[in-house]
């Protein structure tokens, strides 16, 4: 009798018309290792299925162009078009006709590791593919919408042979004769795109990962450029480097502790206001315990309500309520309940709010969000 494992060996050579075949052989073999070992080849033949599907969808637009007598399509993306630092990237990517690599997808999605061999896989079967690069200094002269379409036109040039058509992400790029479309989040619905997409970012992280040598105190390594938390810590510490975007970081530029205060009052105020118009009856703000603090205690229809309050300038950072995380929400909790137990209301019915002030192009607006979170009884 043959061993489990000379079963796998003999089901992994099959060929896919062979497969169905050689598995009912052993649908009646008693073992449950063997049934397992079927299972498993149902499932990853049924993901196989499933990426073949996903792959001849990712054809749609290429065929289109196929019926119009386009052969030579070039598929255009960008990548770091946000972050604070480094270049902003683009790939024109042509592929063969009706070319089906196995993973191409919008590089967004795929782990750091996939998109490496998808690169070299992508670059080894490509008719012919360019990169253009446009540098931080470039992109605060000419804005950062500006240096994508030149990147992008860069990419272009470098394609030997040029494209008959163009499918871009989203965008339609300037100056350029050859005929093209735009297409919102074609990084995940055209393979010529994805593949683009790829590309510009494997190139632009590798940048980015050698810029972390000569620039050691930033983490570029890690954050490739964008704002995470180490890297604004960084920028409020060393200040910037070369490769900074001065236009995009002043904006990121860590508050002084006079600014971050008279912030917090203003937007205190503005809450206090908004809230009263609500008809809240404003009992106390700025309830100070060991725990923490708690911006405003109020009351509406025999409610207590306890007010957290988050302002922020612009949306890139996301909504202000978002800030009030499980660490700041347990403090926020804490100091709700030394208020109860100090003034004997441990029956009181209460709630958690955020009270959201975000300043957008010069205006500020205000949202309440009731019931933004709740603690659960320990």
């Amino acid at each position: 009798m043959e061993t489990i494992k000379e079963i796998q060996a003999y089901l992994e050579h099959c060929t896919s018309a062979e497969l169905v075949q050689a598995m009912q052989q052993y649908e009646t073999d008693p073992r449950a290792g063997v049934q397992k070992l079927l299972e498993r080849v149902r499932k990853q033949q049924e993901a196989k299925k499933k990426e073949a599907e996903r792959l001849d969808g990712l054809l749609t637009y290429e065929r289109v162009c196929y019926e119009k007598g386009h052969t030579l399509i070039a598929g255009v993306d960008e990548v770091g078009r946000g972050p604070l630092a480094g270049p902003v990237v683009a790939a024109a990517v042509i592929l063969p006709k009706e070319c089906k690599i196995e993973g191409v997808n919008d590089s967004k999605k795929l782990s750091a590791a996939k998109r490496e061999i998808l690169a070299e896989e992508i670059k080894r079967q490509a008719v012919a593919y360019g990169i253009g690069v446009v540098s931080p200094k470039r992109i605060d002269e000419i804005n950062i919408l500006q240096a994508t379409y030149e990147a992008m036109q860069q990419a272009l040039a470098a394609l030997e042979p040029q494209p008959t058509y163009i499918l871009a992400d989203a965008v339609t790029i300037p100056n350029v004769t050859i005929a093209q479309e735009g297409i919102v989040k074609g990084d995940a619905k055209s393979i010529s795109i994805g593949a683009a997409s790829i590309i510009a970012k494997v190139t632009r992280d590798h940048m980015m990962v050698e810029m972390a040598e000569l620039y050691p105190n930033y983490d570029f390594a890690s954050n490739k450029g964008y704002g995470a938390q180490k890297h604004l810590a960084a920028i409020a510490r060393y200040g910037i480097c070369p490769i900074h975007r001065r236009t995009f970081v002043k904006n990121f530029l860590q508050e002084t502790k006079e600014e971050k205060k008279e912030k917090g009052n203003q937007g205190e105020v503005l809450a206090v206001r908004e809230m009263q118009k609500k008809g809240y009856h404003i009992l106390t703000q700025n309830y100070r315990t060991p725990y923490g603090e708690i911006d405003i205690i109020a009351e509406k229809d025999g409610v207590l309500v306890f007010t957290e309050v988050k302002m922020r300038k612009g949306s890139g950072c996301g909504e202000p309520k978002e800030a009030v995380d499980k660490r700041k929400q347990k403090r926020i909790a804490d100091t709700a309940k030394a208020y109860l137990v100090e003034r004997n209301l441990s029956e009181q019915d209460c709630r958690f709010d955020v009270a959201e002030i975000l300043e957008k192009e010069g205006k500020r607006y205000f949202r309440y969000t009731e019931n933004a979170f709740w603690i659960e009884a320990e």
